[in-house]
């Protein structure tokens, strides 16, 4: 038996019947991890002992007789972005490779109260910047699914370690598409939560308006019951939304019979792989044969969010990244002055894409041009948001592919940045209005994983997962494991 083929909600079964014991499971997927992470290269930071003992609590819990969450003893990995306290967090830069937070992220606390086993830190993109985890300032991750491709990106690290086996869950954090994506490319379900939804305490950040941690699992049922951990009400992070959170596991209805689809004409671009849309297209006739209505609307501004994204992001991570000095922690490359201390510690340790962001950020904000780009990205935020306001005010659900492409080369778009972010074309305008979104497999072409996206109203994640598992149940894509390259 592979365990590390099953599902976190499968596995809990086992592990409450004593059918398997946490320790078992654990040391299945850190031998897995052993087995093929040198060819995915999914993790920045192992945590084995920490994983077993984990794993040995949870035993011995279920040998008291006590009960026990749906997360307890299960193998998982958080994006290495997210702070763990005395374990290191990079970011996947060489200006944060020591650095070891002397607190947890909300989020952390949380799968711990849980009992959820952390086998180790997730690669990204450097600071979550780009959308194929080739910026890692340490090294590329690979998707399972075709070693020669990207995983997507910037939590590639995450959703390729749960396609292939490494972790049962992940955490990734999204900011115009970072946890969509990557689940799309290595076939996948991956939550972007309503902005809020979820506490970014202890999230290092990129652009704090935009940042949103979700999960990444191999079924939807999982990621309903991640969100039920997850999320909530937090007083140390000023955006979260105080209000309740419902069981999101109540929404696991397999029927969709009168919910309202709205399929957005602008989200079928220019180069979408013609697979892409016939997979899209198939997957839209089979939710109306399963009683779902059906209609073509309209989001006229969606063609501006991709430039307007790339004012507002880089703006705020300018502001953000500022911090990275070389003074209170992290990297440090000593100088003549302090000025010249900043400016070599930020030279060398900065990753091409940050600096390209950092200074996208500084020119939007900087005398004369505020007005010009950064106050008017704003305002085309607003319209953005209110295309998605007027769309649920007809449609309960929008569904677009989540990429116009499969997983492409590695190595193909490094060199053409905007040809980068246009893959991020379907999913950045989620970011920019707040609302939540999730990717499901929904199909192949050239026997890579294509990605559908179900997005909903604000607080909307009950509908969602009630539509992406209706489909789920009535398909076997996300059946197919990752082959590692193998044919």
């Amino acid at each position: 038996m592979e365990l590390f083929k099953h599902t976190a909600s499968q596995l809990h079964e086992k592990i409450i019947e004593k059918e398997i014991s946490a320790v078992e499971l654990t040391k299945a997927v850190l031998g897995r991890v052993d087995s093929v992470d040198k060819d995915v290269q999914a993790y920045i930071t192992r945590t084995s002992e920490t994983a077993l003992a984990q794993a040995q609590a949870v035993d011995s819990k279920i040998q008291r007789g006590e009960k026990v969450s749906v997360l307890a003893g299960i193998p998982g990995a958080l994006k290495d972005n997210i702070c763990t306290k005395g374990i290191k967090t990079t970011c996947a830069s060489k200006i944060l490779a020591t650095f070891v937070p002397p607190y947890d992220a909300t989020v952390a606390e949380k799968l711990a109260a849980e009992d959820a086993v952390i086998v180790g830190k997730a690669n990204m993109d450097e600071f979550a910047m780009g959308g194929s985890t080739e910026n890692s300032g340490f090294f590329p991750t690979h998707n399972p699914w075709n070693l020669e491709t990207v995983p997507g990106g910037s939590s590639g690290g995450s959703a390729a370690a749960v396609a292939a086996g490494e972790a049962i869950w992940a955490l990734g954090s999204d900011t115009g598409g970072s946890i969509r994506q990557p689940a799309a490319y290595c076939g996948v379900v991956g939550l972007k939560p309503t902005y809020g939804r979820v506490s970014r305490y202890g999230l290092v950040a990129y652009a704090s308006s935009l940042d949103q941690i979700g999960p990444i699992t191999r079924d939807v049922t999982d990621s309903a019951h991640v969100m039920n951990i997850i999320s909530g009400y937090d007083a140390k992070d000023s955006t979260s939304i105080n209000t309740g959170v419902p069981d999101y596991t109540k929404s696991l209805v397999n029927n969709i019979k009168g919910l309202k689809i709205g399929l957005p004409k602008e989200y079928f671009v220019a180069g979408m792989d013609t697979e892409v849309e016939r997979a899209i297209n198939k997957a839209i006739e089979q939710l109306v044969a399963l009683g779902a209505e059906y209609k073509e609307i309209s989001m006229p501004h969606t063609e501006y969010a991709l430039s307007a994204y790339y004012m507002i992001a880089p703006a705020e991570a300018s502001s953000n990244l500022a911090r990275y000095d070389g003074v209170s922690f992290g990297h440090r490359v000593e100088g003549n002055d302090i000025i010249d201390m900043y400016k070599k510690t930020r030279s060398e340790a900065f990753g091409a894409e940050v600096k390209r962001r950092i200074m996208l950020g500084t020119y939007a904000l900087s005398s004369g041009y505020y007005d010009a780009y950064y106050l008017k990205a704003l305002k085309v935020r607003t319209l953005v948001k209110q295309d998605f306001d007027k769309a649920f005010e007809q449609v309960d659900v929008l569904i677009t592919p989540t990429a116009p492409t499969t997983a492409f080369k590695l190595g193909e778009k490094t060199n053409d940045p905007l040809a980068m972010y246009l893959q991020d074309v379907c999913t950045i305008p989620v970011n920019l209005s707040g609302v939540p979104a999730i990717s499901i497999p929904c199909g192949f072409a050239a026997g890579m994983p294509i990605g559908m996206q179900i997005i909903g109203k604000p607080l909307g994640e009950e509908t969602i997962i009630r539509a992406a598992y209706t489909f789920e149940q009535n398909n076997d894509y996300h059946k197919g494991f990752a082959t590692l390259g193998e044919v």
